[in-house]
């Protein structure tokens, strides 16, 4: 983070890499309801119901093409919430963008990424999925090239960071 902008978002000069490992998110319909099932090894630690970003991102997608928030959505929740390695945001981004193809709506990149922005700063990043460098509060994004794949290893402390 550079500093705190006046509207109270934090301004960002980030570097984005994004693992081969993480959560797993798949949807399909659901008739009238938007219902979400959460499995997975850290299942206990996500948010439930609307303060899950996974719901948020379908509810905003939802209203963005003035239809209703209609899926079966599954996540499998690999990665623990709340630990800073951008899990949920990531599983908003897999929302959106699987959502958008459910629902055959064909809406353009830049349109969600808006929506990915109205959910998070880090939620267009993981859009994009791929290394990248993000500033503002998350909206300039600009492709880093090929990134060399690295091993990598994730400390959780077992309880959520700020």
């Amino acid at each position: 983070m550079t500093g705190r902008r006046p509207d109270g978002y934090h301004a960002l000069d980030t570097l984005a890499v994004f693992a081969s490992e993480g959560d797993r998110l798949a949807v399909g319909p659901a008739g009238d309801r938007l219902a979400l099932t959460v499995e997975g090894p850290f299942s206990a630690l996500a948010p439930a119901g609307e303060d899950n970003l996974v719901i948020r991102a379908a509810r905003s997608l939802a209203a963005a093409l003035g239809r209703p928030a209609e899926a079966a959505i599954r996540l499998e929740k690999n990665l623990p919430a709340g630990a800073g390695f951008g899990g949920g945001s990531a599983d908003a981004a897999a929302a959106l963008l699987a959502l958008n193809d459910l629902w055959a709506a064909a809406l353009p990149g830049e349109e969600l990424a808006a929506l990915a922005l109205g959910l998070g700063a880090d939620v267009p990043m993981c859009l994009a999925g791929r290394a990248l460098r993000a500033r503002g509060v998350g909206e300039r994004l600009a492709a880093l090239g090929s990134w060399p794949a690295l091993p990598v290893v994730l400390v959780w402390p077992g309880r959520t960071v700020a």
